[in-house]
């Protein structure tokens, strides 16, 4: 699937988007960053809620297809430009990690 039917099937914010066109090849959800640099595959969606400048640094190390980040959390102005920079596309729901795992889980 490419992301950005996903983005439009789940109504998804675009808060960075570098690739919309790029394919998903699964889904992580962590919030512990040490973890989520070690397991996170190539492509991957990483759903998370955790918004701090550390997780472009392992958007950018594990080539991830895109960030989302859960339940509507604020990003900051940093964070966000940092994104811009790096490539790397940052989406947002106010759905939690569960119902967006879910969600994903039926469409790829």
């Amino acid at each position: 699937m490419k992301l950005d039917a996903l983005i439009n099937q789940l109504s998804l914010e675009v808060v960075v988007g570098s690739d919309l066109n790029r394919d998903i090849s699964g889904c992580f959800i962590c919030d512990l960053l040490s973890h989520a640099m070690g397991k996170v595959e190539t492509d991957n969606l990483w759903i998370t809620v955790q918004t701090n400048m550390n997780i472009i640094a392992i958007a950018v190390l594990t080539e991830l297809s895109a960030i989302i980040i859960a339940q509507g959390m604020d990003i900051p102005e940093k964070v966000v430009e940092k994104a811009n920079e790096e490539g790397v596309t940052i989406l947002r729901s106010d759905k939690t990690s569960y119902e967006l795992a879910l969600l994903i889980g039926e469409r790829i």
